[in-house]
Formats: structure tokens, C-alpha cells, sequence
């Protein structure tokens, strides 16, 4: 009997790093706007030997960061 484990839909507070496409569903972005932002460095990632992964605390500093570049914008207009 072969048991599936059913992929995670939901934020689990316990994983420190998560694969891009995890990050991605986190931010609600497609997995190739992810590695964009990463390869423009907008986005943290670390390397866990050849594994591209986004630590967890990063998704929250990548929305302050947009929150903060949005609100500067704002205020100017």
C-alpha cells in the first residue's frame, strides 16, 4: 500500500527555509517572478548545497520592504 502525502497548501511556522515554489504561493507570484526577484536580489535566498531556498523570515522582509518603497511612493503624489 503506497501512502501520498498531499503537498502543504498552508503556511507551516516550523520550515525555516522554503523551496521557491513554496515562497512564491506564499507571496501568491509564479515561480519564475520568484527566481526573478532573487536573481535581482530583492529576494534572499541561500544555497543548501545545489538547493536554491528562501528563508521564511524573507518573505516577511521582501512585503515590508515592498510596504515601505509603496507607502515613500505614495506620499510623494
Amino acid at each position: 500500500m503506497t501512502v501520498v502525502v498531499p503537498e502543504p497548501t498552508a503556511y507551516d511556522p516550523t520550515l525555516a527555509l522554503l523551496e521557491v515554489k513554496e515562497a512564491a504561493r506564499r507571496l501568491r507570484i509564479g515561480r519564475t517572478t520568484a527566481f526573478a526577484l532573487i536573481a535581482a536580489g530583492e529576494l534572499e535566498s541561500v544555497l543548501v548545497g545545489r538547493l536554491r531556498r528562501v528563508p521564511a523570515a524573507a518573505i516577511d522582509e521582501y512585503v515590508a520592504y515592498l510596504r515601505r518603497t509603496q507607502n515613500t511612493r505614495s506620499d510623494a503624489a
